[in-house]
């Protein structure tokens, strides 16, 4: 398999599968290039929510396009790390050609989107058409949702009989993980409706009281109706079919989750391990997006035992919980983050880059974390922003929990020289910002700014 052709060079591609397999060729042309190129820094990216290989390589050429420029007498290596995930094409990439990201209307799926779920669940088509026509069909009947429901967890290989088995968790709580999908085991009507609300909300700006006393057969006090019928026409709530499309997104992603902890794990890691014994003075800088942050942070687990070569650690919009890196959690004294001392790991500071404008991880994704991880009812449940603190996002708000953790605005963070260890985290909401519903702002990585931060991060000049 060629190289593509990227914005930079020497680069290196790094295709693993769903086990953290790893392509033998590419492995071996990137062990022998590392050492007889001269390159002193290697910077290793991997991505996130991208559904093929051109989409990965774009990202990666625009993402290391300044580095170069920034930092002219160093001697770089670029790697893009390619793994079996994917994005759902009405989550918009800035900038980006609308073949890449083409805008779904409507709770059906698009050709693109149907492609991408036959390329990372292969062999299940039969179940992608059967979601796929119900999503376009969108039937009344409340038994249709509850079948929908069943399918989805086909599709994502999800037992019943054994909870939690099938899905990592980020925090591991005094009782066990806290990552037990309920939301794809309990009342799978109840869930679309708790995801039409909050897709709703976050489109419509709405604020915290919005959501209040809103839920199935309740009226809304405001406008005509009950329930979400009556939601609808006060505030233009999307239908339920549209909370089932995103239980798919979500059930997708806990899944692509899953994926990245073991490709990073079993995959990335040892690889780099590699690369200490073949280039001893080879320096390698981890950064990662979306769930490509909790891949390059579980190959931290995944380093031999006495390996320091990974120098830094930059996650961009990272898609797991800000609570995985500490030792106790605020809500559980006898609970810790799953990945609690793998910053000790890096041999330089582990950098998190949050935006306030990510809505996939301000909004959605601390509900999902919430039903995904709490057994009681979803008519309980308020606006994600309020459960932020317990269930929410490296990405939206950095690293939490962790002693000694220092914080910066971007622009300060530009102008110091930053820690030369443990956690770091930097409000990037200032370049962080374009993109809309339902994803925000996810997906606005390609920023001078946030090259340089991964420069200063590894001290590479």
């Amino acid at each position: 398999m060629a190289e593509p052709e990227v914005s930079v060079t020497p680069y290196w591609e790094l295709t693993f599968d769903a086990d953290g397999d790893v392509n033998a060729g590419q492995r071996d042309r990137l062990l022998k290039g590392a050492s007889e190129r001269g390159v002193k820094d290697l910077i290793v990216f991997a991505h996130g929510w991208n559904s093929d290989r051109s989409g990965a390589t774009q990202l990666y050429s625009r993402f290391f396009e300044p580095f170069p420029g920034l930092a002219p007498n160093a001697r770089l290596g670029f790697v893009g790390v390619v793994w079996p995930s994917m994005r759902f094409s009405d989550e918009p990439i800035p900038d980006f050609e609308r073949t890449v990201t083409a805008a779904a209307v409507g709770p059906a799926l698009d050709d693109s989107t149907r492609t991408g779920l036959l390329e990372v669940f292969p062999g299940r088509a039969t179940l992608v058409d059967q979601i796929a026509r119900m999503l376009d069909q969108q039937p009344d009947e409340e038994a249709a949702l509850e079948e929908f429901g069943r399918l989805v967890r086909l599709l994502v290989e999800l037992h019943p009989e054994a909870p939690g088995t099938a899905f990592a968790a980020d925090t591991v709580a005094a009782a066990g993980p806290q990552c037990d999908p309920e939301m794809f085991l309990g009342d799978s009507a109840e869930m679309c409706r708790e995801f039409a609300r909050a897709l709703a909300e976050e489109r419509a700006g709405a604020d915290g009281e919005l959501a209040v006393g809103v839920g199935a057969g309740s009226g809304t006090g405001t406008g005509t109706g009950t329930g979400t019928e009556g939601v609808q026409a006060s505030f233009g709530l999307p239908r339920v079919w549209d909370g089932a499309h995103e239980l798919l997104r979500q059930a997708t992603y806990f899944a692509m989750k899953r994926r990245a902890g073991t490709v990073g794990e079993r995959g990335l890691g040892p690889l780099v391990g590699r690369l200490a014994q073949v280039a001893p003075g080879l320096r390698v800088h981890l950064v990662g997006h979306s769930f490509g942050g909790r891949l390059v942070s579980f190959a931290l687990r995944g380093l031999p035992k006495g390996v320091r070569n990974v120098k830094s650690v930059t996650l961009l919009q990272a898609a797991f919980s800000h609570y995985a890196f500490a030792a106790r959690l605020p809500h559980d004294a006898r609970g810790k983050g799953f990945l609690h001392g793998q910053q000790d790991r890096v041999d330089g500071p582990l950098v998190c880059c949050f935006s306030r404008f990510d809505s996939a991880l301000g909004t959605v994704y601390p509900m999902a974390s919430r039903m995904a991880g709490d057994s009681s009812s979803a008519a309980d449940l308020r606006l994600p922003r309020l459960l932020g603190d317990k269930w929410g996002a490296l990405g939206f708000d950095g690293v939490q929990a962790v002693a000694g953790t220092k914080g910066f605005e971007l622009t300060d963070a530009l102008r110091a020289k930053l820690p030369m260890s443990g956690c770091v985290n930097i409000d990037a909401s200032a370049v962080v910002k374009r993109g809309g519903a339902p994803s925000g702002a996810h997906s606005d990585i390609c920023h001078r700014e946030l090259a340089q931060v991964v420069l200063a991060a590894g001290r590479i000049k």
